[in-house]
């Protein structure tokens, strides 16, 4: 079929936009600081009719980078031209469409960049990610790399990593990906991308780790000890750059908040009213001001390094402390990591063939009772109608669901709630190719991870009207605290000073956390990311949230589950990655709680303005 015709969704008023697809070939992975070495465009209108193309390489004034990846020396760069002299053509081509790319915010995110650094306006009100598309689609694939959906979708790849060819596969995979979502009436995760002409929106310098373990507080009259957490408040006659690189320098650690974990606060007003004073008032937490601390830094006696200590066990059921009450094509390089394992005490899940089944209907608690069910039986709970669905479970009222005209028209088996009761539950054969299973984890569960790399942590969630989900994660010690505000990581601050900690989003169902283990500071214990509601509703009106752990971003899912809280929860622990002796380890949370997420910040220890 030609691919003009098999793009034509002009009779689809849901699925017919004017498309920019877009791939660029960089050299590294962060856009803050790596470049686009090459680009290309291809332009297509709602009916299919290809209307542009563009493609060059880019000279980047650095180092290319991996040139084993995408073949791209400094010698076939040499005389191409700078970003800033094709800024105007690529916009021209982007200006009022919707930019698609696989893995789309990797690609947005460089041109953002790189047009920033023109100074420059990227004109992108809207993305669309063929990676989060084919994650409400779900195909039968093993992976959901570009080189594995052209495949499946039967779409010729040349030349992998060069960046025209990677956009025309792109057309095909598009193509075929519009098609199963108008079959399965899934909506178009359309992201809307808001302006970023700032070329200084790159995240602030990383702070200096402590190396040392908190010994608590100090004895009345006693010295520092390295580790020990200090924060400082008010006006101080030695410059605060200065008085923090001297404790810094020392060994201490300098926060930028008070907790209960907190050593001793500097300041020369106690009395003065801030916030600090207050919570070190109330914790009982010494005071001591500008002088005497000088003094003491000059005596502050040797701490433990973090290394040289065994992680601190951590609960089975931990909740988080509440105050009063590269490229985007990565599967080559994870295809040799081993799968996460279950601990030995983990009991293993009970034969349900392969089956995934939908709940449609019923309160919140028969259908979260409905879909536990069907993880105790081994299978696995969805949250969305997509390709990998076997069976729906019905309860009343879920026969005015939308999707049940799709669900008669695909022929799927509608199930009454009774047939989860019956334990002989006949096996049923999974659509995934390759052997690609995820182990499927009960609320609670917990696997070890086999390489402390970089693990993708995904929330997903059905389509809302009436509020908004964000994902956030924090980067604890062994406190269950922040060692500085930049530690949170949220839609204002996407990502760590260090890079260790990044939230991607591509779609308004799905946001993931990225999680490099190998880069976080020694003081880490525990990582653990959350959910929280903007808007009137709660947890119990958005359903469930599935949740998903993969070793790349396009790579097989190796753990997932589905988390149903109660009702009235507008704030949700997901899921924490966490150390345990030598190994690092996943568990699915599952905890809802009735208070807001600024009171989860607070409880973390992140100053909240």
């Amino acid at each position: 079929m030609p691919l003009a015709a098999a793009l034509d969704v002009s009779h689809l008023p849901d699925y017919a936009h004017d498309w920019a697809l877009v791939d660029v070939e960089t050299s590294g992975l962060i856009a803050r600081c790596d470049r686009i070495l090459s680009v290309a465009v291809l332009t297509f209108g709602p009916d299919g009719v290809q209307t542009g193309e563009y493609s060059t390489l880019l000279n980047p004034g650095c180092d290319p980078g991996p040139v084993h990846i995408h073949g791209l020396t400094a010698e076939r760069l040499d005389g191409a031209p700078a970003f800033e002299q094709v800024a105007g053509r690529i916009g021209a081509l982007l200006q009022d469409r919707v930019m698609v790319a696989h893995n789309a915010q990797f690609d947005y995110d460089f041109l953002a960049h790189e047009f920033a650094r023109a100074r420059l306006h990227l004109p992108v009100n809207q993305r669309l990610c063929t990676l989060a598309l084919n994650r409400r689609v779900e195909p039968p694939v093993a992976d959901l790399s570009l080189a594995s959906l052209a495949a499946h979708y039967g779409v010729p790849q040349t030349s992998a990593h060069d960046a025209l060819d990677d956009t025309r596969v792109l057309a095909g995979i598009l193509r075929s990906s519009l098609a199963e979502a108008a079959r399965l009436d899934v909506p178009l995760p359309l992201v809307p991308c808001p302006p970023r002409q700032n070329p200084q929106f790159a995240p602030n310098p990383p702070k200096t780790p402590c190396a040392y373990r908190n010994p608590g507080r100090p004895a009345p009259g006693g010295p520092l000890v390295q580790g020990m957490k200090i924060a400082i408040t008010g006006e101080t006659a030695t410059s605060r750059a200065e008085l923090v690189a001297r404790a810094v320098a020392a060994g201490l650690n300098i926060m930028s908040s008070v907790s209960r974990h907190t050593s001793a606060l500097v300041t020369n007003d106690g009395a003065s009213g801030s916030a600090k004073a207050r919570r070190a008032i109330a914790e009982g937490i010494p005071i001591v001001d500008e002088h005497a601390f000088l003094k003491l830094l000059g005596e502050v006696r040797p701490g433990t390094p973090h290394e040289s200590q065994p992680a601190r066990r951590v609960p089975e059921a931990t909740t988080p402390p509440v105050t009063p009450t590269p490229s985007p094509d990565v599967t080559a390089t994870v295809a040799a990591v081993p799968a996460p394992r279950r601990p030995e005490s983990t009991p293993s899940a009970k034969p349900f063939g392969r089956r995934r089944v939908l709940v449609l209907g019923g309160t919140h608690v028969e259908a979260s009772a409905a879909r536990t069910r069907v993880v105790e039986l081994g299978g696995a709970a969805a949250i969305n109608l997509s390709a990998s669905v076997t069976d729906i479970v019905l309860f009343p009222g879920g026969e005015l669901d939308r999707r049940m005209t799709r669900v008669s028209l695909l022929g799927l088996p509608v199930r009454a709630p009774s047939w989860l009761g019956a334990l002989s539950c006949e096996p049923a054969a999974s659509p995934a190719q390759d052997g690609a299973t995820a182990d499927v984890l009960p609320r609670g569960g917990v696997i070890d991870l086999p390489t402390a790399g970089r693990w993708y942590v995904s929330a997903s969630w059905g389509q809302q009207t009436n509020c908004e989900i964000d994902v956030v994660a924090f980067v604890l010690d062994e406190d269950e605290q922040v060692s500085c505000d930049e530690d949170f990581v949220f839609y204002g601050a996407p990502e760590s000073p260090d890079g260790a900690i990044r939230l991607l989003c591509d779609g308004p169902t799905e946001q993931t956390v990225a999680v490099d283990l190998a880069a976080l500071p020694p003081a880490a214990r525990r990582i653990a990311v959350a959910a929280a509601i903007d808007g009137a509703a709660a947890f119990g009106d958005v359903g469930a949230v599935q949740l998903s752990l993969a070793p790349g971003i396009d790579a097989p899912v190796a753990a997932q589950a589905t988390l149903d809280a109660a009702t009235s929860e507008r704030t949700l622990l997901l899921a924490e990655i966490y150390r345990r002796g030598p190994r690092w380890r996943f568990r699915a949370v599952g905890q809802g709680y009735d208070h807001d997420l600024e009171t989860l910040v607070r409880g973390y220890g992140v100053e909240v303005e």
